[in-house]
């Protein structure tokens, strides 16, 4: 099989040379070409036909944001190329927004550039963790996570068929990866502020990316968006999204004198399937909380996270919908779950609002949200 062609282009003479000397020590990737801003990159890119290009944010005369909506043939430009393209991003709020900005042009993925780290050495390590996987993961190439992950815990059984209507769902919870921000942002704003369920999200993001992301979502949606806080009531109507570095579960009950019902828990319990926050902790809380009365989404994402607690929803008798890999960035935990047989539909992008509503109707909604027993509310 032919190397990974990729072109880095960042402005920065030390972030080029770290990229290039970490992506060009694995065997599958070859670095063809570099630039130094968004201008020269785009007369590169016919030249070199890159299979994926790593872009920095910042930089002068044609900055990364301009970059791609010229590849994505945006704003008159001529180019439409489909490229993969993974964003540079700096931890902060300016960074976060200039990302999400990024990914709304057509990027497909981001990672952060290494902060407050000792060595040149802890630099390149944390670009190989973080970047190689998702070169590998965009170009369709097997996704080596190291003997590290072989430590991952099996699927449990697969689900049995249905024999019978799963329960009405009282929760609705969806997980996301790469490929998420823009895929919620299709689907999201097509479901009502009358929904009748509150929402759980877990989409893989580091702090600060979370709380500007659910600003993001608020200002496109109907239903009211925040970054979930530990402690809150839910309610019908309001999406609560992880945090950055924090596990998001429901809890039975809430601060000490609260008012009776279900509350949303954080926690930095260790990473699951490698990520904090992670799908699998919310959906198994999830059924807990509601007695299996869950509906469940899995969307676009590398790795396997949400399969098993897709299964655990299965077998209490939830209900499970997943993006179908036709319209997915990565059918990577979508299709974990899709090949475990826990999915009760495999859909296109376009259809998962009506499938969500349509699972929905006829669901009462009511205030405070109170423990399930038997699905029934």
């Amino acid at each position: 099989m032919n190397p990974i062609r990729v072109m880095v282009v960042d402005d920065s003479v030390v972030v080029r040379k770290i990229v290039t000397d970490v992506l060009s020590a694995d065997p599958d990737i070859e670095v063809v070409g570099t630039a130094v801003n968004g201008r020269i990159a785009l007369g590169k890119l016919e030249q070199l036909k890159p299979d994926l290009v790593t872009m920095d944010i910042e930089m002068p005369e044609m900055n990364g944001i301009e970059a791609v909506r010229a590849i994505r043939g945006g704003a008159g430009g001529q180019q439409h190329s489909r490229v993969p393209i993974v964003m540079f991003s700096t931890l902060t709020e300016r960074g976060a927004s200039a990302t999400l900005d990024a990914l709304s042009a057509g990027a497909n993925d981001y990672v952060t550039k290494p902060a407050n780290v000792g060595s040149v050495n802890q630099s390149m390590e944390s670009v190989r963790e973080q970047l190689i996987p998702k070169i590998k993961a965009l170009t369709g190439r097997p996704v080596s996570m190291g003997a590290a992950r072989a430590a991952a815990p099996p699927p449990p059984p697969p689900a049995a068929p249905r024999t019978g209507p799963g329960k009405k769902p009282a929760v609705l919870v969806i997980g996301s990866s790469t490929g998420g921000p823009e895929a919620l942002a299709k689907v999201l704003p097509q479901l009502p502020a009358s929904l009748p369920v509150p929402v759980l999200l877990v989409q893989h993001m580091p702090p600060v990316f979370t709380r500007q992301f659910a600003q993001r979502l608020d200002r496109l949606c109907p239903l009211r968006v925040v970054e979930a806080s530990d402690g809150t009531l839910l309610a019908p109507g309001v999406v609560h999204l992880a945090p950055g570095d924090h596990h998001l579960v429901v809890r039975p009950s809430g601060p000490r004198g609260g008012r009776p019902g279900l509350y949303t828990g954080l926690n930095q319990g260790p990473p699951e399937n490698f990520c904090r926050p992670a799908v699998d902790p919310l959906f198994r809380s999830a059924v807990a909380a509601f007695d299996g009365a869950v509906l469940a989404v899995v969307l676009t994402g590398m790795g396997s996270d949400g399969r098993n607690g897709a299964g655990e929803i299965r077998a209490a008798g939830g209900t499970v919908l997943v993006q179908d890999q036709s319209t997915s960035v990565v059918w990577g935990m979508p299709g974990a779950v899709s090949q475990a047989g826990y999915a009760d539909e495999v859909l296109p992008l376009h259809r998962i609002p009506e499938a969500i509503n349509r699972h929905l109707a006829g669901v009462a909604g009511q205030r405070p949200i109170t423990a399930v027993a038997g699905g029934a509310r």
